[in-house]
Parts: C-alpha cells; structure tokens; sequence
C-alpha cells in the first residue's frame, strides 16, 4: 500500500473522534469492525522525545479501560514504511459501530530494554 500525500488520513475511514463518556473525546467506530482487525500505528519510537515515542491520532484518542476492546502490539515493521519501531493497535473482539475503541494501557519501563528504552505494553 502506497501512502501519498493525496491520500494519507490520520485515522482509518471507519474510525472518528467524539465526545466520551469515558473522559474527554474518545476513538469510536464508525462500522462494524472484526475481532483481530489491525487498526495502525498508535505510537513510534523516536529517541529524540522525553518518552521515546511520538503519539500519533490513533494513540492521542484512545481511552484507558481496565477491561478493553483494544489491545497494543510492540513491532518493528510496517507494510507501508518498513522498519519502523512502532505500537501497533488491534481489536480484541468485534466492535458494533458507535461503540467507543479503548486500551488498557500502562507504559512501563523494561528492566532489560531492547530498544534502548522498552516499553512493556500491560494488557
């Protein structure tokens, strides 16, 4: 898949941002979207940053919930850009639309790191 200028969103076409019940604005499905289903990148490790990671639409939006529909994924390469240490965000369980994406996320530093700085991603 080819990202141009001309076609890139900073969420996928079924995903919107609105009012939460959960706090603030929130992620929420437009459409039905299956379990397993890879919704992109949510952050990418950048050692130039306080936390190591820029957070992008996908990670700024996304509310905490101890019992999540979402789940986060450490990789290190993306079908469009290659390698590219990222956190990636998939669903855990088929999502009806109009129903609000979450994440159970705490970022906790590895003992022993493998990027430089880890992040454990507690699900």
């Amino acid at each position: 898949m080819n990202i141009s200028k001309d076609n890139w969103r900073p969420l996928p076409d079924f995903l919107t941002i609105q009012k939460s019940k959960i706090d603030g604005l929130g992620l929420f499905a437009l459409k039905d979207i299956p379990e397993g289903t890879d919704l992109g990148m949510s952050h990418i490790h950048d050692s130039r940053f306080p936390d190591e990671h820029i957070r992008l639409p996908l990670g700024a939006f996304i509310n905490h919930h101890e019992i999540p529909n979402c789940k986060a994924v450490l990789a290190t390469h993306d079908e469009s850009r290659g390698e590219i240490k990222h956190v990636r965000v998939v669903t855990l369980q088929h999502i009806e639309a109009g129903s609000e994406l979450t994440l159970k996320y705490i970022f906790n530093i590895l003992e022993q790191p493998n990027w430089g700085k880890d992040y454990d991603i507690s699900q």
